[in-house]
């Protein structure tokens, strides 16, 4: 019993010290979002904490519309929907055009659960756009999608974990639409290289170097920022089944926070 209590001791106070390390260090760089027990802004960038807190708003559909309210994002808030035991929505919302958000869904009329609309608005404004200035000089003008609210288990099985769509919690996304008219699809770009020649071209040493294009770069961009604000990512490097979209939902996994990036 006394060693026990000893280590009981020494996880409370690795604990503890683990908590004050993390306060000075998110106050020292002026970083509220990066400490677990401050208020969600969607204007604020990206934190160590930013992620757990959007998926923690599926417990008050309440709070998560008056985030979107202070944001200025220009929503309609849907009515409850009950389709059985496991599926239906309380807290659906659907974007409506104008405000601090410039990227449109195609098809429009898709509704989401008010955290997944949260966090796509941060991830437009923190990696999406920033994403495709970097690699393009143009901005992302609509993102193809093949929807949200699903009333069916993973992988559409008969038996099993019912899917966050089922609950509107989960959004895919097929492609994106620039304003100079180019178009990135999943399904065509993830794995796209440049073909080229390397080694000395006056010799008979010649080899082929492949390089990932512009559009994969972006791709797998968006896909690694998704995964500090979703739950849940999963993309062509995960299987077969996501070759052609990026699988994005807030599930919730306890107090811990558990989270799936691939």
């Amino acid at each position: 019993m006394r060693i026990v209590r000893r280590a009981l001791g020494w996880a409370t106070a690795l604990a503890i010290l683990g908590a004050l390390t993390l306060l000075l260090w998110a106050l020292a760089r002026g970083r509220p979002q990066d400490l677990p027990w401050t208020p969600l802004d969607l204007g604020e960038p990206i934190g160590v904490m930013t992620g757990r807190k959007l998926a923690g708003l599926s417990r008050d559909g309440a709070a998560c519309r008056t985030l979107l309210d202070r944001a200025g994002i220009r929503y309609t808030a849907l009515p409850p929907r009950n389709q059985g035991a496991q599926c239906g929505f309380a807290d659906g919302v659907r974007f409506t055009r104008g405000g601090p958000r410039q990227i449109g869904l195609q098809p429009a009329d898709v509704g989401v659960s008010c955290p997944v609309a949260a966090t796509l608005s941060m991830w437009e404004w923190d990696v999406v756009q920033p994403a495709a200035q970097q690699v393009y000089g143009s901005r992302v003008v609509a993102i193809d999608h093949f929807g949200s609210y699903n009333c069916r288990r993973i992988y559409g099985r008969d038996s099993g974990t019912w899917s966050e769509h089922a609950t509107a919690n989960a959004f895919d996304v097929a492609g994106f639409r620039l304003a100079n008219g180019r178009r990135i699809t999943v399904i065509g770009d993830w794995g796209s290289v440049d073909e080229g020649t390397g080694g000395d071209a006056s010799s008979d040493n010649v080899t082929l170097e492949q390089s990932e294009t512009d559009d994969a770069r972006f791709l797998h961009r968006v896909r690694d920022g998704a995964c500090r604000l979703f739950a849940t990512v999963l993309s062509p490097d995960y299987n077969a089944a996501h070759r052609n979209h990026l699988h994005l939902d807030q599930a919730g996994r306890g107090a811990l926070g558990g989270r799936a990036c691939r």
